[in-house]
């Protein structure tokens, strides 16, 4: 079977399963979750791109960016369709929440606080001045002697 034709097969089966989403939306988030965790586990399980010895002195064996290209594996591709489908359920979810158009608003605006549960209004502070204060009495200044005493 040629390449084409697998990945058209495997990505049918994806809009397969996110029309079952759309129609119920516990589905959506159960197999979100799921692919979310699958996603981890397969980027986890494979290798670096010259990760060993050589490739920490300049040894990668190509003067590419990331490396030698390598052939494409079951991993790689269960990468590529895990993120396809992880974004298009991504999509999926937010216009689902929004009911189908984008770009209307946000789940904060759709919110509003209860009556009881708005915080009062703070109490004006209370400050009591006093309407005369007496003038405060004057201190005298030590005087100093114009000459000292005469010894004798």
């Amino acid at each position: 079977m040629p390449a084409k034709v697998k990945w058209t097969f495997a990505f049918a089966i994806g809009l397969g399963l996110l029309w079952i989403g759309w129609l119920v939306p516990a589905f959506l988030t159960t197999f979100h979750v799921l692919l979310c965790i699958v996603l981890v586990l397969i980027v986890l399980m494979q290798s670096g791109s010259a990760a060993d010895l050589a490739g920490a002195f300049g040894g990668a064996g190509s003067q590419t960016a990331f490396g030698p290209r390598s052939a494409a594996t079951f991993l790689t591709k269960a990468t590529v369709w895990c993120a396809a489908m992880f974004m298009a359920t991504s999509l999926v979810i937010s216009l689902r929440q929004t009911g189908g158009a984008p770009g209307v608003g946000s789940i904060l605006s759709k919110t509003t606080l209860p009556q009881s549960s708005q915080p009062a209004p703070m109490p004006q502070p209370k400050t009591t001045l006093p309407v005369h204060l007496p003038p405060a009495p004057a201190k005298s200044a030590p005087t100093i002697p114009a000459k000292p005493p005469a010894k004798h």
